[in-house]
């Protein structure tokens, strides 16, 4: 059973943790936006890369921080790490598609859920199409979250998990912990 705090963790005391452990040694930032979500990296305007998230919700804030999770160097010097985003609307080829690079962030930010204490929801990111995210893409996340828990977590992943385990006050994470729903 997963738990889950009573009131939705603070969206403050997550920025100043992430800029905490990673304004310095990655030179990035979270930043609450006020339009959709956004990846900038750093530019003469602005010092430091931004990890800029949807209209301060904190699901929307572990979704981005799981994007940058996953980018590598090169692609944290990319605007939005280069990828390309078809948006809301997409076919159902395009939706396989969105499913298959979506994997690994989504995996990501249920593990970040979990160890704050926020209930994670999987996306399909696909509201226009009436689209709900697949049960093959709900049963690769979970086994990449499986071998993630298995063969350890990536550095900044690991910085952050042990840092919200700490903030929450609550101990490791468990595969046990993370289960699909009928």
């Amino acid at each position: 059973m997963q738990a889950y705090c009573e009131q939705e963790p603070s969206i403050d005391a997550l920025i100043g943790l992430f800029n905490q452990l990673f304004q310095g040694p990655f030179n990035t930032v979270l930043i609450k936006g006020d339009d959709e979500p956004i990846y900038l990296p750093a530019d003469q305007e602005h010092p430091h890369h931004r990890v800029i998230f949807a209209h301060g919700f904190y699901a929307s804030a572990l979704h981005e921080i799981s994007h940058w999770c996953v980018a590598g160097e090169k692609r944290r010097q990319l605007v939005d790490f280069g990828y390309w985003y078809k948006p809301d609307g997409r076919s159902a080829e395009e939706q396989a598609e969105f499913e298959k690079v979506e994997v690994r962030p989504q995996a990501f930010e249920w593990i970040l859920s979990v160890a704050a204490g926020h209930r994670f929801h999987f996306s399909a990111d696909n509201i226009a199409s009436n689209m709900s995210a697949s049960d093959l893409f709900q049963n690769n996340v979970l086994m990449t979250v499986h071998e993630l828990l298995d063969q350890g977590l990536p550095e900044r992943m690991a910085m952050l998990v042990d840092a919200l385990l700490k903030q929450t006050g609550r101990g490791a994470l468990s595969k046990a912990e993370f289960k699909l729903t009928p």
